[in-house]
């Protein structure tokens, strides 16, 4: 229900608002009634303290303009003052990116940003940052705009912030994604079994350290499916598309992308304690 409001409390409110707009802005009130293209006298009276009516619409839209202020914040139907235009630059943005998210410099920089939150994680292969410098090298080398040693430095600095964060970490995986990974099948194929070996040694020996700081679960592409992205807490969350990241910062599209993750959290086939059990049996298989 669209709560009504006293027509002296509103034409209070614009005046208090316009006040505080004209202040800020730094124009006079004689270059207010320039932009506005009306007398100084109207400008005047529309800031006097016994001001009991709203002007009209345009003189408000035209002082909204002049001031880079939203009129339903003038008006008082909004809290927040950007103009639409702004609001909606700054809760949405695409950006170009490189192949890999979790390597990303524009990902780990929004990292450092959320410090101390949660951060969600759903990776496009395994988790870059869990990788070994021989399977980063393998992965990296048809890429043109990284060489593997840059991969490799900077899994290696994602992983000791992790170490060091007091943010909590969550991966969420298909489980068809290790499976496919241990036998060397689809992206992986032609990936030695000593590499592959290697790797899930590894992803065991980080995730025993750092859990519960660390937290991984799979679930099962076939019943649930996500796109590659990154919540970080309460602050922003950003969809992966290969070359872009569309990341939001309007807390109602974070918190939705939070409940996607936590979804998949709930119907994931193995959880965070698991992790290490589904790891061992896949590396046993490996010759």
């Amino acid at each position: 229900m669209v709560q009504k409001i006293d027509k002296r409390v509103r034409a209070r409110m614009f005046r208090d608002r316009l006040m505080t707009a004209l202040a800020t802005s730094g124009l006079s009130r004689a270059g207010l009634a320039r932009a506005v293209q009306v007398d100084r006298s109207t400008i005047t009276q529309m800031l006097a303290e016994d001001t009991a009516r709203v002007p009209g619409g345009h003189v408000v839209a035209s002082c909204a303009q002049a001031l880079d202020v939203s009129a339903d914040w003038l008006l008082g139907l909004t809290d927040r003052p950007e103009q639409a235009g702004k609001l909606l630059d700054a809760s949405l943005s695409i950006s170009e990116t490189g192949r890999a998210t979790t390597l990303d410099d524009q990902i780990f920089q929004w990292q450092r940003e959320a410090e101390g939150y949660k951060i969600r994680h759903v990776p496009t292969t395994l988790p870059d940052v869990l990788k070994t410098d021989a399977m980063l090298r393998w992965e990296y080398a048809p890429i043109t705009h990284r060489r593997p040693d840059q991969a490799i430095e900077a899994a290696a600095e994602r992983l000791d912030w992790m170490s060091l964060t007091q943010s909590d970490y969550e991966m969420a995986l298909p489980v068809h994604e290790v499976e496919s990974f241990a036998r060397a099948e689809g992206y992986y194929s032609g990936l030695s079994a000593a590499i592959r070996a290697a790797q899930l040694d590894w992803m065991i020996e980080v995730y025993d350290r750092l859990y519960p700081g660390l937290r991984i679960v799979l679930y099962d592409a076939r019943t649930v499916y996500s796109a590659p992205l990154t919540v970080f807490g309460p602050k922003m969350a950003v969809i992966y598309l290969g070359q872009h990241y569309i990341a939001f910062r309007d807390r109602d599209r974070v918190q939705t992308l939070s409940r996607h993750f936590d979804w998949l959290v709930r119907e994931a086939v193995a959880s965070s304690r698991q992790i290490p059990d589904v790891l061992r049996r896949l590396r046993a298989q490996i010759a």
